[in-house]
């Protein structure tokens, strides 16, 4: 349980650090955007819960092949995931933002394959990560068209 407990701490708090030293401000504020755009309290709710998903998938991971490719897979993803927040709000790079967004959703997808025969339940916990990943895709797509 200790191990499980590391993992929910370090993947929330980076995230919670990372989303709070890379806050969307004025820039994103001025930014045209689509009609679909969440309000901005969902977001931290939502990858708050995510992160959660994503801390216990990779800890089930861990235990049954702390080397093996689908945590290789996982760290990558969990990488990607990171570096979004810094190129979108502090560099202000939204196609880059929207490649990183597309190689994240492969690595997701890529997670779930390989462990829906081995991991169901950590599969099944990036199913609704993939969801939201492909949404906000679909978001950072727009965002960049408008501006």
């Amino acid at each position: 349980m200790l191990q499980l407990l590391v993992f929910v701490v370090a993947v929330v708090g980076i995230g919670w650090l990372i989303g709070a030293t890379n806050l969307p401000g004025e820039w994103y504020a001025s930014l045209a955007k689509p009609d679909f755009v969440p309000p901005n309290w969902a977001f931290p709710v939502a990858w708050t819960i995510l992160y959660i998903m994503i801390a216990v998938a990779g800890w089930r991971t861990y235990r049954r092949a702390p080397s093996g490719k689908a945590m290789l897979v996982w760290t990558a993803q969990l990488a990607l995931n990171f570096i979004w927040s810094p190129v979108m709000f502090t560099m202000h790079q939204i196609g880059a933002a929207l490649v990183i967004l597309i190689g994240l959703f492969v690595a997701i997808v890529t997670y779930i394959g390989l462990q829906i025969s081995r991991d169901r339940l950590a599969a099944a916990l990036f199913v609704p990560y993939a969801a939201w990943v492909a949404f906000a895709g679909v978001l950072n797509a727009a965002i960049w068209r408008l501006n």
